[in-house]
C-alpha cells in the first residue's frame, strides 16, 4: 500500500508515549515495532519519537505548524484500531 502511513505536509512530529511492561502499552508496543520501519521509511524528514516511562498511559502526540498539538489516547486498543487512530491523526491539518 503505497499511501499507508503519508503523513500531512502539516505535521512536523509524531511522538509516542507508553509504558515499557504494563499490560495497556501491549498493543502499542507490538504496532510500533512492526510499523516504525514503514512510517520511518515513509517520512524520512518526520521525526518519530518513542517515549517509555513507567506506568504511563499509551498515547500519540501529534505537533503540527506552529506548535499546534493534538493527543490521542490509545490504552487498550488492538493494533487494527491504533492504525486507524494513528492514520486519521497524521492526515490531519491544523488552521
Amino acid at each position: 500500500m503505497a499511501a499507508r502511513f503519508a503523513f500531512s505536509r502539516q505535521l512536523k512530529e509524531l511522538r509516542f508515549h507508553l509504558c515499557q511492561s504494563g499490560a495497556t502499552s501491549n498493543s502499542l508496543r507490538s504496532f510500533i515495532t512492526k510499523s516504525y520501519p514503514v512510517m520511518k521509511k515513509n517520512n524520512p524528514e518526520i521525526p518519530i519519537l518513542i517515549r517509555e516511562a513507567q506506568g504511563v498511559s499509551p498515547r500519540v502526540f501529534a505537533r503540527y505548524e506552529l506548535g499546534k498539538e493534538t493527543q490521542v489516547a490509545l490504552s487498550d486498543l488492538s493494533e487494527a484500531e491504533i492504525e486507524a487512530k494513528i492514520s486519521a491523526l497524521v492526515q490531519q491539518t491544523q488552521a
